[in-house]
């Protein structure tokens, strides 16, 4: 159903980089949205009245908001869609991040909601009217929402979406709303036991769970994420595999919609080469990412020594006490400047995120005094900082 949705109603499916593409997915996924979770709130609303259920009638607004949040989101695709303006340069692209939040504050009231009526229910019983005419409509609704659910994901996907990735999300938590929601139709009319209050606590809690996850996803793009591995090593790739480059570091991406980032790396080169044929160098590489990746990319260059024995050997060395330290700490702007009485080794040393500020200045510690062990003429001159990877950028 999936693959005929969007064959039939997303021209050039295939093409998802497309900005006018991915707006076509975004209005697929809303529509089907919005017309899936109506259909469901009129059916919960009029069982809900008919067996006097707070948690039927609780679930039933819920797939209104749903509904509303679908709306949330087709707006905030098309906005998303905009070009860049005097105002706006790098686009339009984080309203869908604004989009996908705006729909985790729906999930979250309406589990706020939940809870106020599940514990006014508990403390004032009210008379369940057993039907399995019920229990069949709401099963129907639990196959209806795991199927949105497997769609928004899948498109999402896709695209890259995060309001599709949210919309899905909260799909997944109506399914445990109301299959907590058959449950106390079931016990009731087997046992005859009023569990409803009680179930829709635990539907509020799902639902409120769902809400801030969502929240928490969608605000982490905005604030600013580390670089993902997977782009890292396609980024870092790219720009080594150019005749001249001999590494890169520090690279830093930022986000400004799924389908727009600007991106910022050193690279290194040697520096016997003549400056202005690294640049034109450089020049390509930037040129060629953004037409390969679509990445706006600004390379700063960096010369390395490539030549001198005397500097590999003190690389080599520094590389080795770091290797017996920590397999995860790296260098680079390595060099060597000679004093009167002493060397000084010269480099940035990179350490793992989750090195505190006592762990950074003990290693600090121990990376001088071991160089200095190996020779007593070397200082190491070290600037310590973090890298902006989300997880180790070597592969397995």
């Amino acid at each position: 159903m999936t693959d005929f949705l969007v064959k039939k109603f997303v021209k050039n499916y295939e093409q998802t980089e497309d900005v006018s593409v991915r707006t076509a997915y975004g209005v697929l996924a809303s529509i089907v949205g919005i017309c899936c979770n109506l259909f469901l709130f009129a059916v919960k609303l009029a069982i809900g009245i008919l067996a006097g259920s707070i948690s039927v009638m609780a679930d039933a607004f819920n797939n209104l908001s749903d509904a509303a949040g679908s709306i949330v989101g087709f707006v905030g695709v098309r906005m998303a869609e905009k070009p860049a303006d005097a105002d706006h340069p790098f686009g339009h692209g984080r309203i869908e991040y604004i989009a996908a939040f705006v729909v985790s504050i729906f999930v979250i009231q309406v589990g706020l909601e939940l809870f106020k009526s599940s514990v006014s229910k508990i403390r004032h019983p009210e008379e369940l009217a057993f039907s399995w005419i019920a229990v069949l409509i709401l099963a129907l609704s639990v196959l209806v929402k795991c199927w949105l659910a497997v769609f928004n994901r899948t498109l999402g996907k896709r695209i890259r979406s995060s309001v599709m990735t949210a919309t899905a999300a909260d799909a997944m938590g109506d399914v445990a709303a109301t299959s907590a929601t058959i449950a106390s139709i079931l016990v009731f009319g087997i046992l005859g036991i009023n569990i409803d209050g009680f179930i829709g606590l635990l539907v509020s809690a799902a639902v409120l769970l769902a809400g801030f996850g969502i929240a928490r996803d969608t605000l982490a793009p905005l604030i600013g994420e580390p670089v993902d591995a997977d782009v890292y090593r396609k980024i870092t790739e790219f720009v080594e595999s150019y005749d001249g480059i001999i590494g890169t570091h520090d690279l830093i991406v930022h986000n400004y919609g799924p389908t727009h980032s600007m991106a910022t790396i050193h690279a290194e080169v040697a520096s016997e080469v003549d400056i202005r044929e690294s640049h034109e160098i450089i020049d390509r590489i930037e040129r060629d990412c953004a037409h390969s990746l679509g990445i706006f990319l600004v390379i700063h260059m960096d010369p390395v020594e490539t030549h001198d024995e005397r500097t590999a050997l003190y690389r080599e060395m520094v590389s080795g006490v770091l290797a017996g330290l920590d397999g995860r700490l790296s260098f680079h702007d390595f060099r060597v400047v000679d004093g009167t009485e002493r060397i000084n080794l010269i480099f940035d040393l990179v350490v793992p995120r989750d090195y505190n500020a006592e762990m950074r200045d003990t290693i600090r510690s121990k990376v001088s005094d071991q160089v200095h062990s190996a020779d007593q003429r070397c200082y190491c001159v070290m600037t310590v900082e973090n890298t902006y990877c989300a997880e180790s950028p070597e592969p397995d």
